[in-house]
């Protein structure tokens, strides 16, 4: 059966990447979470997806910038404004409390497109050692040279290439460099596509797949997984059998 992957969360109903929306996730019975992770100006391991806090809270100005403090007096419930409670941009580690007994994987996006965060690598890899959770991982990354540095420092861990663009023999290339996963933009999925990374035996987990009619295409396609900012969508079209 297709697994269900809550993207940033139950994000089409609660502020994205909050500990609200994973725990309205897992409420939803998903299969896994993804997030995504930046570095502070001190060193800390939180989850946003923007490069800036501007979309998604109160404040201003690049994430690099701000001490995990002064992120922590942001609001990152912009979005739905009195529908809930005020939410903080959470750490890393505090969403790993929250699912470390949970049987789901958790698919963390490194967000080193524009700042490559060097220094959160081995950081990262030493937090999901210390929570005994590298086998519930995959990681990803528009950025593929971290993802190799990622797979060096930890070989244990699944990875995968995320890709937005149309790219030609993506099976083989992903098999190039040993990792198992291909995580495309779902309008680039046409069967010619999905049958050339079927036959070079990679996972194929697109994102970010609301609509019920590609949904049901893309089971039809044969993808592993689907990424979604509507798992309860995801749950119906799968208990249809």
């Amino acid at each position: 059966m297709i697994k269900n992957y809550a993207h940033r969360g139950f994000c089409s109903k609660y502020p994205e990447n909050t500990l609200l929306s994973f725990e309205k996730a897992l409420a939803e019975g998903v299969d896994g979470i993804e997030n995504d992770v930046q570095l502070t100006k001190d060193g800390e391991i939180i989850i946003l997806h923007d490069e800036s806090v501007d979309r998604t809270t109160d404040g201003t100005g690049w994430v690099k910038d701000y001490t995990l403090a002064e992120l922590k007096k942001l609001n990152a419930n912009e979005k739905f404004g009195d529908a809930y409670p005020v939410q903080r941009i959470p750490t890393l580690r505090e969403y790993l409390e929250l699912v470390k007994n949970e049987p789901i994987i958790t698919n963390i996006e490194m967000k080193t497109g524009v700042f490559e965060y060097l220094e959160m690598e081995q950081k990262l890899v030493d937090m999901l050692r210390e929570y005994k959770i590298t086998d519930r991982i995959l990681i990803t990354s528009f950025n593929h040279f971290t993802i190799l540095r990622m797979k060096k420092l930890a070989p244990e861990i699944k990875y995968g290439f995320l890709a937005y663009d149309w790219r030609i023999d993506a099976g083989e290339y992903t098999q190039r460099y040993g990792i198992p996963c291909y995580h495309p933009d779902y309008h680039n999925l046409t069967w010619p596509v999905i049958e050339e990374l079927h036959a070079h035996n990679i996972e194929v987990n697109p994102y970010t797949v609301d609509d019920p009619a590609d949904i049901r295409d893309l089971i039809q396609k044969g993808v592993n997984s689907v990424i979604t900012n509507c798992p309860d969508v995801v749950n119906r079209i799968r208990a249809e059998g």
